[in-house]
């Protein structure tokens, strides 16, 4: 009896410390990676979410101008508010306001606003930030009132 008790205190005894180590390995090889990869997502979403709100407002302020300069001006501001109520910066050259089939701001014409930009994925050095960037393309189509009045 003796002999096998003390077989089992060194099996017990080499074991001390190992769910230590397995955690450290558990957590560096796993639990850091998808931490990592639910920021990404959560940030690609927010980006996602602040970009179709931004061409939504940006329409109704564009479509609510009395003209088409004072409603360009009007329609960055909304986007400008959209995006940096997700933590973001609205890039200068990213929103683009088109009329294709008529002018713009008649009476039962279409405005498309349009949204390109790159968003940045976390703790990404900024040299490598174009290559770990995920592009976001909004294309959203605003009707006029077909009873508006231009004065």
């Amino acid at each position: 009896m003796n002999a096998i008790g003390g077989r089992l205190r060194n099996l017990r005894a080499r074991e001390d410390g190992n769910a230590v180590i397995e955690f450290l390995i558990i957590g560096v090889l796993v639990l850091i990676p998808m931490a990592y990869l639910v920021l990404c997502l959560m940030r690609v979403q927010a980006a996602t979410f602040a970009s179709t709100q931004a061409v939504r407002e940006a329409g109704r302020a564009f479509n609510s101008a009395d003209s088409v300069s004072q409603g360009q001006a009007s329609a960055r501001t909304a986007a400008r508010l959209a995006f940096s109520d997700q933590g973001f910066d609205l890039p200068e050259s990213a929103l683009g306001i088109s009329c294709p089939d008529s002018p713009c701001l008649a009476p039962g014409s279409v405005a498309e606003v349009s949204l390109n930009w790159q968003v940045m994925l976390p703790w990404v050095p900024a040299g490598l930030s174009r290559e770990f960037s995920v592009p976001i393309e909004v294309l959203h189509q605003v009707p006029v009132d077909d009873y508006r009045v231009n004065e």
